[in-house]
């Protein structure tokens, strides 16, 4: 059994381009990741933090901490910029400024990558080339079911996998899916994460030999988010604020706030993870299946043998 834990670390950027950067916000970011810095110390454990490039330019001191208590620090971006609202040259610019930024501060290579908001999807498969020509080695974003935002519909597996695209490959740690009342869905992070119930979220682990948790600091501290205007949520989601949109944005930013630390740390008290570079080590990547995504490809539907290809549309 493969468990690997994972966070996306954006806050005290997000805040300080949103909101224009209130004290006491930083001070609950701050806060809550010597919080969860301290519980992986205590437990043993290393995770992958996937950090802004421009966290590392503007809170520089965010990622030196997290590096220096032995965590993976990987790339989410450079500003938060959903990949399918980049073009391929401003995907290959956001990538290598983060990049030059996150290793000028950590003094390591970085090499794994998830995009915001799970934004490689199946209308912009060339963001692998791009990826991969930058360094990047190791991806955590496909999210293979429907997602608002982002996701990757008809992607045939959620287990680790490699990509390829045109002659570019990455090697591939899908968000995992369960079924619930007949829909698949995540359960191990984010939202999903604070809505289900810990036992739900616990079965589901045991009952599946790989498993990839993602957390936001945001998704762990007990704050109630305000309902955004019609001007606020258009100019962060470029999609139309009407009081639908917001209403549901709203219920889903603030569901299960109020315990979610708890249930984090005895989530990590009842499972043994890894980081995506320990992980790496633990799988036989010669015989992983390779995913291609090809353009205008119907998915076979038939399942290849371990160390075979499979074409995903």
């Amino acid at each position: 059994m493969m468990n690997i834990l994972t966070f996306d670390v954006e806050e005290w950027y997000l805040e300080k381009i949103l909101h224009e950067g209130r004290a006491f916000r930083y001070q609950q970011f701050d806060e809550t990741l010597t919080k969860v810095l301290d519980e992986l110390d205590r437990l043993g454990l290393k995770a992958t933090c996937f950090c802004l490039g421009k966290l590392a330019t503007d809170f520089p001191q965010v990622v030196r901490e997290i590096a220096r208590r032995g965590h993976e620090v990987g790339c989410h971006s450079n500003e938060h910029v959903w990949l399918n609202r980049m073009t391929e040259e401003q995907l290959r610019q956001d990538t290598t400024e983060a990049l030059k930024a996150l290793e000028d501060v950590t003094g390591q290579k970085v090499v794994s990558y998830r995009a915001p908001a799970f934004s490689i999807t199946a209308e912009n498969k060339w963001a692998v080339n791009v990826l991969a020509d930058c360094g990047i080695e190791n991806d955590a974003t496909i999210f293979p079911t429907n997602r608002d935002l982002g996701g990757y519909k008809g992607f045939p597996q959620d287990t680790p996998c490699i990509i390829s695209h045109e002659g570019a490959t990455l090697k591939e740690y899908p968000i995992c899916l369960t079924s619930v009342m007949g829909r698949q869905i995540a359960y191990s992070g984010g939202g999903y994460f604070r809505l289900l119930p810990l036992w739900m979220v616990n079965r589901a682990i045991r009952h599946r030999d790989y498993n990839i948790c993602y957390f936001h600091l945001s998704d762990l501290i007990n704050y109630r988010f305000e309902l955004k205007s019609r001007e606020e949520y258009e100019a962060y989601f470029k999609e139309p604020g009407t009081l639908k949109n917001r209403v549901m944005r709203y219920v889903k930013t603030n569901i299960g706030h109020g315990n979610a630390f708890g249930k984090f740390t005895e989530l990590l008290s009842k499972h043994r993870f890894v980081n995506i570079q320990e992980a790496n080590q633990l799988i036989d990547w010669n015989n992983s299946t390779i995913i291609e995504l090809k353009e205008n490809t119907v998915m076979n539907t038939v399942k290849k043998p371990v160390g075979g290809v499979i074409s995903a549309p």
